[in-house]
């Protein structure tokens, strides 16, 4: 008795995930607060990396670009490149970083995505708890966050626990648009933060089909 043909079975493609390469100034606070949220995505190709000389923008974009050159050539990088180069970069107040606009200029010349937050990361954490309105300088907004103690943040030691502020991922989101909404000069304004846009690019691209 012939047996019949064994039944094929479509192999299902597993698409390739978008890696991502994060450059962020040489703060604890945000190297905690990203690799807690890479912890989270799990599978997501995403690399955080502290770069530049702290307080100067265009440092931070030098080596965003440098690195984003070599990944190809570096098996530290998976002899890859990435699909999304980011820096995370703070406005800072009362006076802002003399050499802001040629670090944005820089970064839109090779492709480099930029975060700003006017005053600084910190306002992005306290709108997970808060509504913000004011105007405030970087000292105030780091002052307000560790008066809240919320996520165990301190100024003197720049600590965050990234689980705590898991849950209040949509309300910084909805507050972030509601500031870009009432500011009229964009990153100048004050207080001001698209630091949304980056977490919602690498919450799409781990979960595509809105799952999670």
């Amino acid at each position: 008795m012939k047996r019949g043909k064994p039944l094929k079975r479509t192999a299902g493609v597993r698409q390739e995930q978008r890696r991502f390469l994060i450059y962020c100034e040489g703060e604890r606070t945000e190297d905690q607060y990203f690799r807690g949220l890479k912890a989270e995505l799990r599978a997501l190709p995403v690399s955080v990396e502290l770069g530049g000389k702290h307080g100067e923008p265009k440092s931070l974009i030098r080596a965003a670009i440098e690195h984003k050159n070599r990944a190809a050539h570096s098996p530290q990088d998976r002899w890859m490149e990435y699909d999304e180069v980011w820096c995370v970069i703070d406005v800072e107040a009362p006076r802002p970083h003399p050499g802001l606009s040629q670090a944005l200029e820089l970064a839109e010349r090779h492709g480099v995505e930029v975060v700003l937050t006017n005053p600084c990361f910190e306002l992005w954490l306290l709108l997970h708890f808060a509504d913000v309105h004011g105007y405030h300088t970087s000292e105030s907004a780091q002052k307000a966050l560790e008066r809240l103690d919320a996520c165990g943040y301190t100024a003197a030691r720049k600590h965050v626990s990234y689980e705590k502020l898991r849950d209040g991922h949509e309300r910084a989101r909805d507050g972030a648009q509601a500031l870009r909404k009432r500011g009229s000069d964009g990153y100048r304004s004050n207080p001001w933060t698209d630091m949304d846009r980056l977490v919602e690019r690498l919450r799409a691209a781990r979960y595509p089909r809105g799952k999670g």
